[in-house]
């Protein structure tokens, strides 16, 4: 199966922000991407709401399961009380725990996976027993021990963090040793009976190596890139644009 695309749409609504006033309309371009084939959209609802707002969920929640009830909702963040109460309310197809510290400007980093299992095995359990699956920020730099750590946790899958990955748009050489962590840690993942996800700093241009890399890669969750494009491409042409990035059929 073709990798799925998942639209986070935190840039929009930072856009948003700016002023107070409602447009960009974040579910409106929730709806555009949706519309265009993207499997699912992501929100990582921040305890500032520097971007995605609270409220923001339950008007996505409604927007999915009114007119796309085929997709997916995906909550990030870092499982603190009010996070996991948020996810109990909005009921996300899943939910993907992220390290951040709240002051940080994007996540930048997988967990301590040894140093944190006990924490996210609570974690896990009980929002998989909400009926959420669960995938955890990972590093992609190959560490065998880590990603057993994360498996012993319970979790669903884990996202790898493609950062530095996509930080070597200018540097060929190392963006495919970059590629070849990821690819190892992804087998490790795959063989540890994890799904593999993958996010940050994707594009056009570096998402078909990493796919044909990782032919397996249940889901991408993309914003930034995407966002950059649709200011020139529109979302619903970015949107395919990207899906075709994916290996899938447009």
């Amino acid at each position: 199966m073709p990798t799925s695309l998942s639209v986070n749409l935190n840039a929009i609504a930072m856009l948003r922000n700016r002023r107070d006033l409602p447009w960009p309309d974040v579910a409106r371009f929730g709806e555009m991407a949706l519309a265009a084939g993207a499997a699912g959209l992501t929100v990582h609802p921040r305890p500032d709401q520097r971007h995605i707002r609270f409220s923001d969920l339950p008007v996505l929640r409604a927007l999915i399961d009114d007119l796309y009830p085929q997709a997916e909702f995906n909550i990030e963040g870092y499982p603190s009380e009010d996070f996991l109460a948020l996810c109990e309310q909005a009921q996300p197809e899943q939910v993907t725990l992220v390290p951040d510290d709240p002051a940080q400007a994007t996540s930048d980093h997988g967990w301590d996976f040894l140093g944190n299992r006990a924490l996210l095995a609570d974690v896990v359990g009980r929002l998989k027993k909400a009926g959420m699956r669960v995938s955890l920020f990972a590093d992609g730099d190959g560490n065998l021990d880590q990603l057993k750590a994360a498996r012993d946790t319970g979790a669903d899958r884990i996202e790898l963090y493609t950062g530095p990955y996509g930080g070597c748009f200018d540097d060929p050489e190392g963006a495919a040793r970059e590629l070849d962590l990821l690819g190892r840690s992804a087998d490790a993942a795959l063989a540890a009976g994890l799904g593999v996800n993958g996010g940050h700093d994707l594009t056009v241009a570096n998402l078909p190596a990493l796919v044909a890399r990782i032919p397996a890669m249940a889901e991408v969750s993309i914003g930034h890139g995407l966002t950059a494009d649709a200011l020139e491409y529109g979302m619903a042409e970015t949107v395919r644009r990207f899906r075709r990035a994916c290996g899938q059929i447009v």
